[in-house]
Parts: C-alpha cells; sequence; structure tokens
C-alpha cells in the first residue's frame, strides 16, 4: 500500500491545500493531513480547530485522514509507515526551501518528498495572506472552502460576514 504524508499548519487550510489534498488521494493509497505541532510559533487557529477543519475537508476522501505531529516529520512518516512527503508548490521561492528540507529528509530516513505544482488558481495564495486581508476586513471567501471561512469569521468575531 502506498502512503503518503502532506504536513503543513494548515492556519487555516486553504483551496490550495484542499487541491493537494485531492490530487494526492488521486495518486495514493492512503493520504495523511498531518498538522504540525510547533509550541514556539503562535497560530491562530488551535491545532483543535485545524485538525476539525481538515477533518471536514479530508471527509470527501475514503483515503484521507488526519493526523498530528511534533519534532521530526521523517520521524511521524516512519510511524506511520509513509514513504512519501507530499509537498505543494506555489512559486520558484517555495521550490528553493522545500528542496533542501527534501534532501535532508531523503538523507536521515530514506523518505522521499513529491512536489505537486500548485493549480493555477490557488497559486497566489497563502494561509498568512488570507489571515492578514481577513484581519483588516477583506473578503477572503473565494480562497477557502465553506467550512473554512465560516470558522475564519467566527474566529475574527465577523460571525457571517
Amino acid at each position: 500500500m502506498s502512503r503518503a504524508v502532506f504536513p503543513g499548519t494548515f492556519d487555516p487550510p486553504t483551496n490550495g491545500h484542499l487541491d493537494v489534498i485531492g490530487r494526492a488521494a488521486a495518486a495514493f493509497d492512503e493520504v495523511i493531513v498531518a498538522a504540525g505541532v510547533n509550541q514556539s510559533k503562535q497560530r491562530l487557529f488551535s491545532l483543535e480547530e485545524r485538525v476539525e477543519m481538515l477533518t471536514a475537508l479530508a471527509e470527501p476522501f475514503g483515503n484521507v485522514r488526519v493526523g498530528t505531529f511534533e519534532g521530526l516529520l521523517v520521524d511521524y512518516c516512519r510511524s506511520e509507515g509513509a514513504g512519501v512527503i507530499v509537498k505543494g508548490l506555489r512559486s520558484g521561492g517555495d521550490y528553493d526551501y522545500e528542496l533542501q528540507m527534501a534532501q535532508m529528509n531523503r538523507k536521515l530516513s530514506g523518505v522521499d518528498t513529491l512536489f505537486l505544482p500548485t493549480a493555477t488558481e490557488n497559486g497566489y495564495i497563502s494561509s498568512s495572506l488570507v489571515k492578514e486581508i481577513a484581519k483588516l476586513g477583506g473578503e477572503v471567501g473565494e480562497f477557502l472552502p465553506p467550512v473554512v471561512h465560516a470558522a475564519l469569521l467566527a474566529k475574527l468575531g465577523r460571525g457571517n460576514g
């Protein structure tokens, strides 16, 4: 069975993340969407909230489940029996950063990384930009799955808009 891990912060999950989940689900027998835990970083959404949103996004896919990890991603991959890490790339800058990590992960553990270029319509979307626009009162619904958009508005005290 081919098993892959799609790791990320997912604070919040965007349409770009959902696109990568769907494409990875089509390529592997099982995909684990793994939300990273890093106590030193401040997140808008708690780990539990991110897992809840990701679980809702994974529901339509019969071969996708959600997990969490702390520490080295390659240790998590080993513990889950996953031989591949899936990463979405938006730009050359993403590639430069992710390539070095992919090479190190392979050296440390033998786990390979598969890069999926972002769909054109999602190439400029990032969780950080979406949060910033939303915090300043901008409309971000087109960049987020509806369940995530509702959660973001609720988190920012904006109800239904």
